[in-house]
């Protein structure tokens, strides 16, 4: 069951988007479970003055994006380096066990955004991003839809249970 924050969070997320010329950008996730976040960060004087995020998941890892990004927005980069998993599933009024592994998407994006930030400031060069795991099958030509886990064919755009779209990453 969800709480009342979980839903309003899932139902209205706030700061969904990109920035253009982002200062920071940190991305998580596992393309083969379908859980994939990216949260952008424009910094001025070390404080988050803008966050926004872009998650392809759940109900819950599209609330934890949205709470993840409430909390650290108006934050310095001090303050936000010490926003934990715990920090943002408490805001959330909690989340099932099974979906706790969403929470750490959140804080561990976040974490990558800044040491991205910090990376650029010491003159390190931003690395390409790039999907973390090769999209393989188990089986031939067969996935699985991240809402409903209903198969789905390779290259189909809807489920055809769930009718929900489908990215391809």
């Amino acid at each position: 069951m969800y709480s009342k924050t979980v839903m309003d969070h899932f139902k209205k997320p706030r700061n969904v988007g990109t920035i253009e010329n982002a200062d920071a950008i940190g991305e998580v996730g596992n393309p083969l479970c379908g859980d994939m976040m990216t949260i952008y960060l424009k910094i001025e004087d070390e404080r988050i003055t803008d966050i926004k995020f872009q998650t392809f998941g759940c109900g819950a890892a599209i609330a934890v994006s949205s709470m993840l990004t409430e909390m650290a927005k108006g934050k310095t980069i001090e303050e936000a380096k010490k926003i934990t998993n715990k920090d943002v599933a408490e805001a959330l009024e909690g989340l099932p066990k099974n979906k706790l592994h969403c929470s750490n998407l959140g804080a561990d994006a976040l974490q990558v955004a800044i040491k991205d930030y910090e990376d650029q400031k010491a003159g390190k060069p931003r690395q390409e991003r790039q999907q973390a795991e090769k999209h393989e099958h188990a089986e031939k030509d067969v996935c699985y839809c991240p809402y409903c886990d209903s198969e789905v064919g390779e290259g189909e755009a809807f489920c055809k249970s769930c009718k929900n779209a489908l990215v391809h990453l």
